[in-house]
């Protein structure tokens, strides 16, 4: 047999080997799907019967999602002062670090990341619009948003816009921030800065949400817990609920799933099997 041959024939079985486990590749993750819906089906069942009506189509089990370690970053508090205050002069009181401009406002960071800006009348409006000067905004703030929700005052003249905290296109659920509009002027801006996030080492992806129903449908029928209450699941969403765990600011992002039902939304953290109502 030539050489040529021989290397013909070695490259065709290579071919048919690849293509092979190719194949096995495939029906493995076709039967992995197919076994997650059934198991997802069965659950919902389990739900149906003890009295919470939801449907398997509701149900996003995503991607995975892993636990992150946060700390405090003094620059990105810096970066979201200057972006709203412009030039500050900086004043370090232990554990809150304030900003003011004379002109414009003050700010005030906390050691957990909760921050809490007044401006004065007139230095940021809304001419533009609304939705668009807040995009601006957080674009200047170097801040990852899922999403804006705004609700209108027409009696008092306000403009809430809400942005919704994210980390990697992930939700963080318990974290927003929320910008307030008086006569079309910007008046406060507070909420929680998540930085500093890094990988928890040897984190394990976020669980099967068939537990965090069975969890929720357990809470639901506990006598003794009266504030998670539900008949009926609208949906069910993974992300992050965020913990502060630290003295000095220390956080974890634990993966979550976000439940909403017809009595309201509740967090269940992945981690601790907490189930928490969420405003």
């Amino acid at each position: 047999m030539s050489s040529s041959r021989v290397k013909t024939v070695a490259i065709l079985a290579l071919l048919l080997i690849n293509a092979f486990f190719l194949t096995f590749i495939i029906i493995e993750a076709a039967a992995t799907v197919r076994n997650e819906v059934e198991a997802l089906e069965n659950v919902c069942a389990v739900l149906r019967a003890g009295g919470i009506a939801v449907s398997p189509d509701y149900v996003r089990t995503g991607g995975a999602i892993r636990p992150m370690r946060t700390s405090r970053v003094l620059e990105a508090e810096e970066t979201i002062a200057h972006a709203i205050l412009g030039p500050t002069v900086k004043t370090d009181q232990v554990v809150i670090y304030h900003f003011e401009n004379a002109e414009r406002g003050y700010a005030e960071f906390a050691s957990a990341g909760d921050f809490d800006i007044r401006l004065y009348e007139g230095v940021i409006t809304s001419g533009s619009g609304t939705l668009r000067t807040v995009e601006g905004l957080l674009r200047s703030m170097r801040i990852e948003s899922a999403g804006l929700v705004m609700t209108i005052d027409p009696e008092n003249d306000t403009e809430t816009v809400t942005a919704l905290g994210a980390h990697g296109g992930a939700r963080i659920f318990n974290c927003s921030i929320e910008f307030v509009f008086h006569g079309g002027s910007l008046q406060t801006v507070r909420g929680r800065l998540i930085a500093g996030i890094e990988p928890v080492e040897d984190g394990t992806v976020i669980s099967n949400v068939s537990s965090a129903l069975l969890g929720f449908l357990a809470e639901v029928r506990r006598e003794e817990r009266e504030d998670v209450t539900a008949s009926r699941i609208f949906g069910v969403d993974p992300g992050y609920r965020h913990r502060v765990i630290g003295p000095s600011g220390e956080g974890l992002l634990a993966p979550a799933w976000l439940i909403s039902t017809d009595a309201g939304n509740y967090l269940v953290d992945d981690a601790t099997g907490e189930i928490l109502p969420l405003g």
